[in-house]
């Protein structure tokens, strides 16, 4: 018995000796996969609501960053890379990235923003019950630019020709168009479709608008297209085209109306899923939100320039005016 005794005294002795030499527990590690970029500040925004939980980037937090660059035949690879390095979860920012990503791994979790339609783009089973790796936060693309599209017909009631311009590389982008299509006619607009995928696509987008005589210009949501807003403005203005957008972004730098989500609010609520995700839940349980806040911004500088009036009841629900 007493040999006994001490061979499981050893034995417990030597297992606390090997707990104590253990390294302590890792930096947990964020991939962040990015299609064409994040429009300035959002990151930042992430970033922000991560610190305000307490994490401190290179101290308690890594964050491993993969730029596509607008390439979607880079995103596999950037992806791969990223589940090599083993990183505790994956920020996949819009449809494309997070359709590459849940594609890399189907074990590492994956936090998506602005996608559109998970469910359709077999992402998650439901919004409510996820069922895999994946979760975060989603919206109805379709659903807001009809409303963007409301708003144009509300606010430049004169107005009859409406361009869109959307990116053909993004296939959220799809859906949408046919749901304004659809729409145009019902609210008296006739709307001409355009395509751009980079700054280079531009010139042709609006030359077809210019031939078709449109008299506004309604911008789809895509990181690419709002990365080279300021030259879209730039041709907008120079054909008279008041700019109707989802984000801020496009108002703030010169853009007539832009109505959407919080962008920022979106980002910080990332974190959120983040964290849980970082201490243990697992993204199978957790439902997908869609924005709780959102930001109706005018620019009443633009208006004038372009000789245009704001309808005072859309300058009455706008939460940001420029003057």
């Amino acid at each position: 018995m007493a040999r006994r005794a001490l061979l499981v005294l050893f034995a417990l002795l030597g297992l606390a000796g090997a707990a104590h030499a253990q390294p302590p527990n890792r930096t947990p590690r964020i991939g962040v996969l990015l299609h064409d970029g994040a429009p300035p500040g959002l990151l930042e925004a992430f970033r922000a609501g991560l610190h305000d939980l307490g994490y401190v980037e290179s101290r308690s937090l890594a964050i491993e960053q993969r730029d596509a660059a607008g390439r979607n035949d880079r995103l596999g690879a950037l992806a791969g890379d990223l589940v090599r390095l083993k990183v505790d979860l994956i920020l996949a920012l819009n449809t494309p990235a997070a359709q590459a990503a849940r594609r890399a791994t189907g074990t590492i979790p994956i936090v998506i923003v602005r996608v559109s339609d998970p469910v359709g783009s077999g992402l998650v089973a439901s919004l409510s019950r996820p069922g895999g790796n994946v979760t975060g936060l989603s919206f109805n693309n379709s659903e807001l630019a009809l409303r963007g599209l409301q708003l144009l017909r509300d606010t430049l009631p004169a107005v009859s020709r409406v361009g869109v311009l959307s990116n053909a590389g993004n296939p959220a982008h799809v859906p949408q168009v046919t749901a304004l299509e659809a729409a145009g006619p019902r609210i008296g607009l006739r709307l001409v479709s355009v395509l751009a995928r980079g700054e280079r696509d531009l010139p042709a987008a609006f030359q077809t608008l210019v031939r078709a005589r449109a008299e506004a210009l309604f911008v789809l949501d895509d990181t690419a297209l709002t990365r080279h807003r300021r030259d879209i403005l730039k041709r907008a203005t120079a054909h008279a085209l008041p700019v109707v957008s989802r984000y801020r972004d496009f108002a703030e730098a010169g853009g007539l109306i832009a109505c959407g989500p919080s962008l920022p609010a979106l980002y910080r609520r990332a974190a959120h899923y983040a964290d849980r995700i970082l201490k243990g839940a697992r993204p199978a349980d957790l439902p997908l939100e869609e924005p709780s806040q959102f930001d109706l911004v005018v620019n009443l500088r633009t208006a004038r320039a372009l000789g245009l009036t704001v309808s005072p009841s859309v300058l009455l629900i706008a939460n940001h005016v420029i003057e």
